[in-house]
């Protein structure tokens, strides 16, 4: 043993220790083996003077130590092992190795065991027994520790049926409580579906002898994510396996890459190969557990008799398509296909598993990625038809891709897909990766083939409209670009790859301007009547909106952004009819409107009303969705009203949608003149304050009775906000050509209480008039779009306006 006697002595070993961890020559797996080997020799020199000549026990690393992947801070698992003949011994041994190992602030996972408790110990806790899976002997009786070893295999090979099954479990339930590694932007290395301790599930299988997991850069792939926790150790000075948000960069750092996406790519690339090895591998466990629990008689009556010459009975298969048949649960290919010469056999293959909702077996898919080819350009008909049927098959697209997508034969159809595979969104809003958001939308938009014209034309945009995230610049107008140039490649005319770039491009345009602009404004149908140019794009355009916001997570559809979307949608058809949108200036009051100013101008104070809205109910049967609260108030005019009704509404925690201030013009022989306002609300939880409650405390916040800012300020103080990443500051900019009534003043932020409050004492004190506000929230970010005039109800002037939205902004960064 090298350096025993220099590192037998606690103060030996830690400085041998942290000389090794300060090596930035030597990193990863020689680091690792290293720092196993130092704590090897400095625990046998503890064990050599604890129990000197000593028979009948060992000391024995298990677990991660027993594989000698020794992180910086890892624990130490050790099993003191004996025979019995001497607990006394084994007691003081036991003092004199763990509290050495304490006392320099190591954590430990410790034991003391015969083998007959520690074998008993292993059948009733299946952590330990994967454990004892990696023993490694340390120190003391060779023998006794080999013996054990040759036990515990021989009991998990023995066990393997029963014992599988249940680890099968146990990395469900810890996948469905951590999330997949490779998509979340803070994930637990360890835990994790497709992280460390998948990885050593599949050793487990392995060492079973029932199935094997696909080799093919697996211990590459755990190396990888091994060498991230090493980083991760290193920089944070503490055991943690989650790569939380503000250590990526300094963990990136540590590896030697450029950034923190760089850091996520390379975690999510190591993720998605213990991910996937991890489904064939389960995958065939449950086949080869099956085909165990049929006695072999039965077997042969199910099948019909024996196969030839009396043997095992040949395995039925059943065909899909040309050179692809079922078999066993899973699509292999026929034994007359050949993928060297049939290049559209891989999309082929993939259709037909989709459609039938089956998996690609695995040798199936390399068979095919070791003949394949590239495809002439244009694509030959049956490939873009095969493409478009997988894309159109639902859910199973999903699992079919990724196994494509595993041996390399997406990047051989599709190049540009490299750019975007495995590429993180830094938005909590977005739930995949910019690939996997990519295959969820196709899957979100097969579900609505039936409502468009040209599905075909649906489907492939919606495999494309974030394809330019993997350039600089504006995804939308990179992802133009390379749309036009796929579905050239793909066979598609030029009148449908001018469609299909058109989708791309403007994949954003409806949801953004039904959420940030005024609906009412001429200029805002004919902006998207003019960018969308056709209503069949229109259509499509639709459809590709609603499943890129499902695709994306909860928090970027609703039944309001729903209804918005639709309206927009129903405006610009009748533009592109031929149709021109009513003028805002021309639009008359209600007699709602009419009752309430003037009963505002009657007792001089504010007056309103609450109004649930609703969608119609999918179905007859079904409940009408709510899709927030018509909240109408006139008030006698006067300064302070937008701040005002902001502020009130934030105290009662109510969320602004839509928020529209006019000033009506009263019956002749009225004097006086009313604000009316028309907002969309709804409650944050819980239900609605009543009427009365809103109107008092409106009074008192219009004649300064009621602090709106100490209110908000107290709410915060009692119930702070967790401290989380730091959010970018506000950006407040002046939309350009967006109206011809106002001007448009466009606000980034972060979201939080009273913001609008904010925004409209700072736009008051601008002696600005406030004619509509339209307020979006994605997650954490609010844009909230201003349409703002002066005083003489005319846009203001470039200058003024560049004033003002820079004053706004300096006022909310402050």
């Amino acid at each position: 043993m090298h350096g025993q006697a220099e590192n037998s002595g606690p103060g030996g070993y830690a400085a041998a220790r942290l000389r090794l961890l300060n090596e930035k020559a030597r990193s990863g797996p020689p680091r690792r083996s290293a720092l196993a080997g130092l704590t090897d020799d400095w625990l046998a020199g503890l064990f050599a003077a604890g129990a000197p000549g000593a028979r009948g026990v060992s000391l024995v690393a298990v677990g991660g130590y027993g594989r000698a992947e020794l992180s910086p801070r890892s624990d130490l698992d050790l099993l003191l092992l004996h025979d019995g003949s001497a607990s006394d011994t084994v007691s003081v041994l036991a003092d004199r190795l763990w509290y050495p190992v304490w006392d320099l602030g190591l954590a430990l996972d410790h034991s003391v065991r015969t083998p007959a408790e520690a074998r008993r110990t292993a059948g009733e806790d299946l952590k330990v027994q994967l454990g004892l899976l990696d023993a490694r002997h340390i120190a003391g009786d060779l023998g006794l520790t080999t013996a054990l070893r040759t036990t515990v295999l021989a009991d998990w090979r023995n066990q393997a049926p029963k014992r599988l099954p249940a680890l099968r479990e146990l990395c469900e339930e810890r996948a469905a409580r951590q999330g997949e590694l490779q998509y979340l932007l803070e994930p637990d290395l360890k835990e994790a579906r497709g992280g460390l301790r998948d990885a050593t599930a599949l050793r487990a299988v392995a060492a079973s002898w029932l199935a094997d997991a696909p080799r093919e850069g697996l211990a590459e792939a755990r190396s990888c994510l091994l060498d991230v926790r090493d980083a991760l150790h290193l920089a944070t000075g503490r055991a943690t396996d989650r790569l939380a948000l503000q250590e990526q960069d300094q963990v990136a750092a540590e590896l030697g890459l450029l950034d923190a996406d760089a850091l996520l790519r390379q975690v999510y690339e190591a993720a998605r190969v213990i991910a996937y090895a991890g489904d064939v591998t389960w995958r065939e466990v449950g086949r080869v557990l099956r085909s165990r629990s049929v006695r072999p008689r039965l077997r042969a009556m199910l099948s019909g008799g024996k196969g030839l010459g009396g043997g095992k009975p040949a395995p039925e298969r059943s065909p899909l398509a040309e050179g692809v048949v079922e078999q066993d649960g899973e699509v292999v290919l026929a034994r007359a296909a050949r993928p060297d010469r049939d290049p559209v056999l891989p999309l082929r293959a993939a259709a037909a598993a989709a459609q039938a909702g089956l998996p690609l077996n695995l040798h199936a898919v390399r068979r095919m990625a070791a003949g394949a080819r590239a495809l002439p350009s244009p694509w030959p008909a049956e490939a873009r038809q095969q493409l478009l049927t997988l894309l159109g098959s639902g859910r199973p697209t999903v699992d079919v891709w990724e196994a494509l997508e595993a041996e390399g034969l997406i990047s051989l159809l599709l190049p540009d897909w490299d750019r975007v595979r495995c590429r993180p969104q830094r938005n909590a809003v977005h739930l995949w990766t910019v690939d996997r958001h990519l295959i969820e939308t196709a899957v979100r938009a097969s579900a609505f083939t039936r409502r468009v014209s040209r599905p075909d034309l649906l489907l492939i945009a919606a495999l494309l409209h974030d394809i330019g995230k993997g350039w600089p610049g504006d995804h939308s107008v990179a992802g133009e670009v390379i749309a036009r140039d796929v579905a050239a490649r793909i066979g598609f005319d030029a009148a449908d790859v001018t469609v299909i770039a058109t989708l791309v491009r403007h994949h954003l345009l409806l949801v953004e301007t039904a959420t940030r602009r005024d609906l009412d404004d001429p200029a805002t149908v004919r902006s998207v009547a003019e960018a969308v140019g056709s209503p069949g794009t229109l259509e499509l355009l639709h459809a590709l909106t609603e499943a890129d916001a499902l695709a994306t997570g909860p928090a970027a559809w609703s039944s309001w952004r729903a209804a918005l979307v639709a309206d927009l949608v129903k405006r610009v058809s009748a533009v592109l009819a031929g149709q021109a949108p009513p003028d805002p200036e021309e639009a008359l009051p209600t007699a709602q409107h009419e009752r309430l100013a003037l009963e505002a101008v009657a007792t001089g104070a504010p007056v309103l009303s609450l109004r649930a809205q609703t969608e119609p109910a999918a179905e007859p049967s079904d409940d009408p969705e709510p899709l927030g609260v018509e909240l109408l108030i006139a008030v006698p005019e006067q300064a302070g009203v937008l701040p005002a009704v902001a502020g009130v509404l934030a105290v009662h925690r109510l969320t602004v949608r839509t928020a529209e201030l006019r000033s009506l013009d009263l019956p002749d022989g009225v004097d006086g003149s009313v604000l009316l306002l028309d907002w969309r609300v709804a409650a944050e939880y819980g239900s609605l304050p009543q009427a009365a409650r809103l109107r008092a405390d409106l009074v008192r916040a219009l004649d300064g009775s009621l602090d709106i800012s100490a209110r908000l300020a107290e709410r915060d103080a009692a119930y702070p906000r967790r401290r989380g990443v730091v959010a970018p500051p506000p950006r407040v900019t002046v939309a350009p050509a967006a109206s011809r009534h106002a001007t448009v003043i466009e606000v980034r932020a972060q979201d939080a209480p009273g913001l609008l409050f904010r925004i409209g004492r700072a736009l008051e004190d601008a002696a600005v008039r406030v004619r509509s506000a339209h307020v979006s929230t994605l997650g954490a970010n609010a844009v909230d779009a201003f349409y703002v005039t002066q005083e003489q109800g005319v846009p203001l002037p470039g200058e003024e306006a560049v004033a003002v939205a820079r004053k706004l902004e300096e006022t909310l960064r402050a």
